[in-house]
């Protein structure tokens, strides 16, 4: 038994479900550009046929890679799905492919950009596909965060650990200050890693999937947390909280995880009698701990790939991801956790018009909207890559 999602009662679209996606520009970004160049009309048949011919021209010249969150008429065109560092990892594997064509958002790109040969090029099919979090913490904003802690005295305390959902700017200035990145799969084995090197964590720009593993996995309390807020004078801390706290979170969040609450979960409980409840690390504390199980997106799947026949699953998560799952286990209840729509927006610009015209683009000899990180900050991004390559 599966709920279609799309007719599931009491849900309703939410405003940025509604956006003409692709089509505009997003002010509120750090990377909200216009998209050049003509697209091809939504409304086209030819679609799917005209990126099926692309592809096909192009041959073994360009690998397509696409995010799970993304919209499965761009996915069925994905010589790869996974997560963000995966896609990566997979770039840095297909040395032979002279175009990565990286259906995901910004930092996704950069990140393969990091982990590839010069001679390759990472496009992107739509540069306004952004991401919310990563736009939460600047390159000016966290240097002027280690200048607050050098002040307080505590800097040579710190590791920074910094979520892969962050600029190459970010992962640059983690890999100068002897930090890692993480995952949210190894989250855990990388604040663990930081400190046996230092007496404090900064962790950014995240700051649920900071608590959730410094609290559940790490055996801390939520009194050894504080919040820096960039907004504020001195992150909005004393210099006794800089002193005693453990871990310094930056203020920053998924516009898509964030939206979920415990009354989300209490809602479907009420909902669906005996249903099992199954949320990313990056949801607030309170739902982590209203619900049954917690995991990466990859776990999620997983999770879903060895349940019980019959059983019934809310998933709090993003909502393309969801109803996929739903569509695979047709043996199974499987529901959106929150009653509003909720597509991850930025992710979504990447549509099959934008998908199309960077694969005939490059036919035409053409590469649209390539990604480059600048070289002395991709040299120290790659410091921080490698260092959580080599987490035990």
């Amino acid at each position: 038994m599966t709920y279609d999602l799309d007719l599931l009662p009491g849900v309703e679209p939410s405003p940025l479900a509604l956006l003409l996606l692709g089509k505009q520009r997003d002010p509120d970004s750090e990377r909200g550009v216009d998209c050049p160049g003509e697209l091809p009309a939504v409304s086209d048949p030819s679609l799917v046929e005209r990126a099926r011919q692309a592809k096909e021209a192009l041959g073994g010249r360009v690998f397509v890679l696409g995010h799970h969150y993304q919209r499965d008429e761009v996915i069925q065109f994905a010589d790869v799905t996974g997560d963000s560092f995966k896609l990566a990892q997979q770039a840095a594997a297909r040395p032979d492919a002279e175009f990565i064509v990286f259906c995901g958002v910004h930092f996704m790109a950069e990140s393969a950009d990091i982990l590839t040969g010069p001679e390759q090029a990472v496009i992107l099919p739509d540069l306004a596909a952004g991401c919310s979090m990563a736009d939460m913490a600047t390159f000016d904003q966290v240097e002027e965060c280690w200048a607050v802690l050098e002040e307080m005295g505590v800097a040579d305390q710190v590791v920074p650990v910094s979520y892969m959902n962050s600029s190459a700017a970010i992962k640059g200035f983690t890999g100068r200050h002897g930090g890692t990145i993480c995952t949210s799969s190894n989250a855990k084995r990388a604040m663990e890693w930081a400190f046996g090197k230092g007496e404090k964590v900064l962790f950014l720009p995240d700051q649920h999937l900071g608590r959730n593993t410094a609290v559940l996995e790490l055996g801390l309390s939520l009194d050894d947390c504080v919040v820096y807020n960039p907004r504020r004078p001195n992150g909005g801390l004393t210099a006794e909280q800089y002193r005693d706290a453990k871990v310094l979170l930056w203020k920053g969040h998924c516009s898509v995880h964030g939206r979920f609450t415990a009354q989300s979960v209490a809602e479907v409980r009420e909902r669906v009698p005996g249903i099992n409840v199954l949320v990313h690390p990056e949801c607030q504390h309170e739902v982590v701990l209203a619900a049954d199980l917690v995991g990466s997106t990859d776990f999620i799947i997983k999770a879903l790939e060895a349940a019980e026949p019959g059983s019934a699953w809310a998933i709090g998560t993003e909502l393309n991801l969801v109803k996929r799952l739903a569509a695979q286990h047709p043996d199974k209840t499987v529901v959106f956790l929150e009653k509003t729509v909720c597509f991850c927006a930025t992710m979504n610009r990447i549509d099959l018009p934008h998908l199309v015209w960077s694969l005939e683009e490059l036919v035409a000899g053409r590469v649209p909207n390539r990604i480059t990180v600048e070289p002395e900050t991709a040299r120290w991004a790659r410091r921080a890559l490698d260092q959580m390559l080599a987490l035990p």
